[in-house]
C-alpha cells in the first residue's frame, strides 16, 4: 500500500463524477463489509473477493429508510428515479403492514422472505445487482483512468431457483466482485474516517440537500439515512428469549467469572456499540457487576479462549431451543464460508478474530478481568 492508493481514493471520492448516490453507497457499502471483518472475505493472488450478495445486502439496508421516509430526499439529479426504485417501493408496501423496515429485515437474515413475496425480492436484487454491476462498479475510478472497470471487477453468476430468500441466498448466488489488495488495506485502515460524517456520509447528505434546493437539513438526511433495522424492541425480544431458555437449564452461571449467579444481565459478548449485532450466539449471561466493569469495551482473545468451554455450553443449549436461528445466525456473522460441521472451533476462533481485529485494527479499547 502506498500514497497513491489513498491519493486514488481521494480523487474518486471528490472528483469522479456524480448524478446519483450510488457512488457513495458503492463504496460505503464495501467499507462497511471490511470493517465488519466478514468472514465470507477472500483473497486471492493479489485481490480480494467479496460476495456480491453482501453488497446488495447493504444497499438494502441504506435505501430502504430513504425510499420510505415522508420526507423527499433526493438521490439521483433531475425528476427521473433510481433504477431499483419501483420494486423498493413495491418491497416497503408489502411490509408497510408486516412490521415495516425491521421486520423485513428480520426475515431476510432469520426467517427468510414469505413464499408471496419472494418473487418481488428476487427481481429487486437482480435490479439492485445490475445497477451496481454496470454502473458504479463500471465507472468507479474514471477520474484518474480512462479504463472501465479500473478497480472493481464483477464476477458473474447465474441466479440459481431457490426455494426460499434469505441473507444466505443472496451471498452464496449473487457471484462476487473484488478490489485490489492495496485499496482493501487502505479501506480496513481509514474505513471509519471514509464513513464519518467528514467524508461520505456527510457528502451523501450534502447531494441530498443541494438536490433538494436546500429545502432540507444536513442533519435532517442523516437521521434518515443513518437508520438502523435493529430496534430496541427486537434487542428485548432476543434477551427475554435466552432468560426463557436458560430458566429451563436451572444453573446460571456468568460467562465471564464462571460464578453461579442468581441475578444476571443478557450481555453483548461484542458490545452493540462496536458492533450492531443481536445474534444469539452473541448474547450471554454475566454477572451485573462484571457487565458494568465490561460495558462497550472487547473481550481480549485471551479470555475468550479462558472462558471457550462456559461459552461453547451457552452455544449448546441455545442451539439445541433455536437450532434454526442459531446456526443461520452464527454462519453468516462468524462462520462465513467454513462448513457448519466445525462449527464450535471455527466459531471460537472467528470470535478471537474478531475481537483482535476491533481492538488492534479497529481501535476498541480492550476488556480483561
Amino acid at each position: 500500500m502506498n500514497n497513491e492508493v489513498f491519493n486514488n481514493i481521494s480523487k474518486i471520492i471528490e472528483r469522479d463524477s456524480k448524478s446519483t448516490t450510488y457512488k457513495y453507497a458503492l463504496l460505503r457499502g464495501v467499507i462497511d463489509i471490511i470493517q465488519d471483518n466478514s468472514p465470507y472475505i477472500s483473497f486471492v493472488e493479489n485481490r480480494v473477493q467479496i460476495p456480491t450478495g453482501l453488497l446488495i445486502e447493504k444497499w438494502l439496508l441504506y435505501y430502504y429508510p430513504i425510499i420510505q421516509s415522508q420526507t423527499l430526499i433526493p438521490q439521483i439529479n433531475g425528476k427521473t428515479n433510481l433504477a431499483f426504485s419501483s420494486h423498493l417501493n413495491k418491497l416497503i408496501s408489502d411490509y408497510e403492514p408486516r412490521g415495516g423496515f425491521s421486520a423485513f429485515y428480520n426475515d431476510l437474515k432469520n426467517k427468510g422472505i414469505p413464499e408471496d413475496l419472494q418473487g418481488d425480492l428476487v427481481e429487486l436484487t437482480k435490479k439492485i445487482r445490475d445497477t451496481i454491476t454496470r454502473m458504479p462498479m463500471k465507472y468507479i475510478g474514471r477520474s484518474i483512468s480512462n479504463d472501465f472497470y479500473s478497480i472493481f471487477k464483477y464476477e458473474n453468476q447465474t441466479l440459481r431457483s431457490c426455494s426460499k430468500i434469505d441473507l444466505e441466498t443472496l451471498i452464496v448466488a449473487f457471484g462476487t466482485f473484488s478490489i485490489p489488495f492495496e485499496y482493501y488495506e487502505a479501506f480496513k485502515i481509514l474505513g471509519s474516517f471514509i464513513n464519518g460524517q467528514d467524508s461520505i456520509l456527510f457528502k451523501w447528505a450534502k447531494f441530498s440537500v443541494n438536490a433538494s434546493g436546500n429545502n432540507l437539513s444536513v442533519h435532517r438526511v442523516l437521521n434518515e439515512v443513518l437508520k438502523s433495522p435493529i430496534t430496541l424492541r427486537e434487542i428485548k425480544e432476543s434477551k427475554k428469549l435466552y432468560k426463557d431458555i436458560l430458566k429451563k437449564e436451572g444453573k446460571v452461571y456468568c460467562v465471564w467469572t464462571g460464578r453461579n449467579i442468581s441475578n444476571y444481565d443478557i450481555d453483548h459478548m461484542i458490545p452493540f456499540s462496536a458492533w450492531k449485532n443481536n445474534d444469539l450466539w452473541n448474547l450471554l449471561p454475566s454477572d451485573s457487576r462484571i457487565n458494568n466493569q465490561k460495558r462497550d469495551k472487547i473481550p481480549t482473545p485471551e479470555i475468550i479462549e479462558r472462558q471457550k468451554n462456559l461459552i461453547l455450553n451457552y452455544w449448546e443449549i441455545i442451539f439445541k431451543n433455536q437450532s434454526k436461528r442459531f446456526s443461520k445466525e452464527i454462519q453468516v456473522a462468524l462462520l462465513g464460508n467454513h462448513s457448519f460441521d466445525n462449527w464450535k472451533n471455527v466459531g471460537i476462533s472467528q470470535l478471537q478474530n474478531r475481537c483482535s481485529y476491533l481492538i488492534e485494527n479497529r481501535g476498541f479499547e480492550e476488556w480483561k478481568i
